[in-house]
């Protein structure tokens, strides 16, 4: 018979051994999050993100998604080791591109992925589930939630999930097992009174306190959403041509954050302290080979240059700038098109 308490000692040191910083476990009831779950997708504030609803309440249903489900293990990987003042001023180098800093390095999902097979091959033998049960943002799951029950975090009023001791910049993964582990307790929240993610957001994508309206978010124009960048949102987009940090730069437990023991998410030289225009001077060829291996596959070619046009558009005004935009007109399709003349308009405004 299985020793449960030293099985789940053995998986946090394992887990540890493997690069992540927490192993938690929690139940798979979390009820009270599925039903803001159906009221944030009722009210639209997904966007175009048809998945969301694709799976509806079996996303707050381990369950379902895995037969025999009755615990989930939640893991946290700490990716960027945070500097508030470097952050800012790449936010404000506006002939610089920004990059979300989760992307800098390898794609976290091959990276995490790698060890949670490791992690799973030692645990397999205490189990009866045979089909694939570990995941990282790769599952119709509530993970934050799961996280939270597991007491790897609070959801704070960003959305993201906060740990005390290390702040946000990390990722989180899970497994759904049939092994009936002991829960943790669930971690408290301590955003307080404060709403620096709130007053700092560039889009005021945060309408209220742990309310996210994707559709105003730079995360979501940039990456998730395949069409135009609605004009209201281009002129706060500035420089960020990949993701927004924004509400995890300012949010005070970020000062606890810590230097990730992952080699992997090292930033990669080609988009570290790099220029807009020479990112938007690659080829279709050249992105497809230096985003090999990287999460910013995932906006695809014609996105990386709408995103860039915008953020040249957002630059201080040049007579170089100006000429490459001239230059790449007609070259990728209408959409790309549409953003190079609002950049050229922008930059001819800043006369």
């Amino acid at each position: 018979m299985t020793n449960l308490k030293k099985l789940k000692n053995d998986i946090g040191k394992w887990s540890l051994e493997l690069g992540f910083d927490q192993m938690g476990v929690s139940g798979i009831e979390i009820k009270d999050d599925e039903d803001r779950l159906i009221e944030w997708l009722k009210n639209n504030h997904h966007g175009s993100m048809k998945y969301m609803e694709k799976h509806g309440k079996k996303r707050a249903r381990p369950d379902e998604l895995i037969n025999g489900a009755l615990r989930v293990i939640s893991l946290r990987m700490t990716y960027h080791f945070f500097d508030k003042e470097l952050s800012e001023r790449k936010l404000n180098n506006s002939h610089n591109a920004y990059i979300a800093n989760y992307a800098l390095g390898r794609d976290y999902h091959k990276t995490i992925r790698s060890k949670l097979k490791h992690l799973i091959t030692r645990i397999s033998e205490h189990s009866n589930i045979k089909e694939k049960n570990y995941f990282v943002d790769s599952a119709p799951v509530l993970e934050r939630a799961l996280a939270r029950n597991a007491g790897l975090g609070w959801i704070g009023k960003n959305t993201n999930l906060i740990n005390k001791k290390d702040g946000s910049w990390f990722f989180i993964a899970e497994i759904i097992t049939d092994i009936e582990l002991e829960i943790d307790q669930p971690a408290t929240n301590h955003c307080g009174t404060c709403r620096e993610c709130i007053d700092v957001c560039p889009t005021s994508a945060i309408i209220a306190p742990y309310e996210l309206d994707a559709r105003k978010c730079i995360s979501y124009l940039t990456i998730e959403n395949k069409n135009s960048i609605p004009e209201e949102m281009r002129k706060p987009i500035g420089n960020r041509i990949f993701g927004c940090d924004d509400c995890q730069i300012f949010c005070p437990w970020n000062k606890f954050a810590k230097k990730p023991v992952i080699d992997d998410f090292k930033p990669r030289d080609e988009f570290e302290d790099v220029s807009l225009e020479s990112l938007f001077k690659w080829s279709e060829e050249e992105w497809d080979e230096k985003t090999r291996g990287s999460a910013i596959r995932r906006t695809g070619y014609q996105g990386w240059l709408r995103n860039i046009a915008v953020a040249l558009g957002n630059s201080k005004k040049e007579r170089s700038t100006i000429d490459l935009l001239k230059s790449r007109k007609g070259q990728t399709g209408s959409m790309v098109d549409e953003h190079i003349d609002w950049a050229l308009e922008q930059q001819q405004l800043s006369d």
